[in-house]
């Protein structure tokens, strides 16, 4: 076992920073736990239930021994009542991962929100917000010439936004076109710092992407029976009476919280709870798996195979040493 921070061989070098990524029930947080066992690293959650204060089952968030002996960056952030978002994470990641490496330690974010690691690891680019009253002046003038005469204008304008869009892509000419008018500035402007955005960390960047979905699907099944036995229907009961929520908060709109609230009110029979919740989690790690082989990185491996673990323990030691 390693203890300690880490020693540089030359001012200036980059600190390194480990990812950690993949679907529901593929094995990240157990995974984790044993690398923070092993290395000076300190995890930080990249998940966008976890960051909901009282949401514990239903996120599998870590227990109160495990967060003692393994403390989590950016969880229990907000109440359920509140919003988050990819930017505010973005600056939040950025700044516990400073916080880790002026330890002399060594970040390690897991999750599997793909969209948050996606944020952090490009950027974001930081567009105008939508302008209702523009956008309705945008339609109207479509309404009116067409939207291939606007595709002509945008053209005019910022010629390389409209060479990748067709004539009629009436939602993406106008948003082009919108941006232009609120900022003066064209999109390719947008995306270029957007590109410029690059993570000052070495990093080493880890994908768990499971072969055999039957397997995978069969966990997935057994997680979401124990989530049940441990008490999601009361824990989604409480957070009823203590918050004001409603069906359509990004809290309540999570696997699993959705089908319980849908239970609750009446419009799910209880008996088909389980097949419902297990379906929908199916639905989610299905997502996250075409995300997930979209994604640049620096190794994929099959967590349902006997050498992944120590596979992963040889990249750390070779990144930390």
């Amino acid at each position: 076992m390693m203890n300690g921070g880490l020693s540089h061989e030359e001012d200036g070098r980059l600190q390194p920073a480990i990812f950690l990524m993949g679907p529901t029930a593929s094995g990240k947080t157990s995974l984790a736990l044993e690398l923070a066992e092993r290395f000076p690293l300190d995890i930080v959650s990249v998940d966008s239930a976890q960051v909901f204060r009282d949401m514990d089952i239903g996120t599998a968030k870590p227990d109160r021994a495990t967060l003692l002996r393994f403390p989590h960056s950016l969880i229990d952030l907000i109440t359920p009542e509140e919003r988050y978002s990819a930017a505010r994470f973005r600056t939040d990641a950025l700044r516990e991962m400073a916080r880790i490496t002026a330890l002399g330690r060594v970040p390690l974010l897991v999750g599997g929100t793909m969209l948050y690691f996606k944020a952090l690891i490009e950027g974001l680019a930081e567009l105008p917000q939508a302008d209702p009253a523009l956008r309705a002046e945008i339609d109207r003038d479509a309404a009116l010439r067409g939207w291939p005469a606007l595709h002509t204008e945008l053209a005019r304008l910022d010629p390389a936004t409209a060479a990748r869009l067709a004539p009629n892509d009436a939602q993406r000419i106008q948003r082009a076109l919108e941006v232009l008018r609120l900022s003066g500035r064209p999109l390719g402007e947008f995306f270029a710092a957007q590109r410029d955005a690059t993570l000052p960390y070495r990093s080493l960047t880890l994908a768990l992407l499971p072969q055999d979905r039957a397997v995978l699907h069969k966990r997935i099944a057994e997680r979401f029976s124990a989530m049940l036995e441990q008490g999601l229907v009361e824990e989604v009961a409480g957070l009823r009476r203590k918050y004001r929520l409603d069906a359509e908060l990004p809290a309540m709109r999570c696997v699993g919280y959705r089908q319980v609230w849908e239970m609750l009110e009446g419009k799910l029979p209880r008996a088909e709870l389980l097949e419902r919740g297990v379906y929908a989690t199916r639905q989610f790690a299905k997502r996250q798996l075409t995300w997930l082989k979209k994604m640049a990185v620096s190794e994929t491996l099959d967590p349902l195979q006997a050498e992944t673990n120590a596979r992963v323990f040889e990249l750390v030691r070779g990144l930390v040493r």
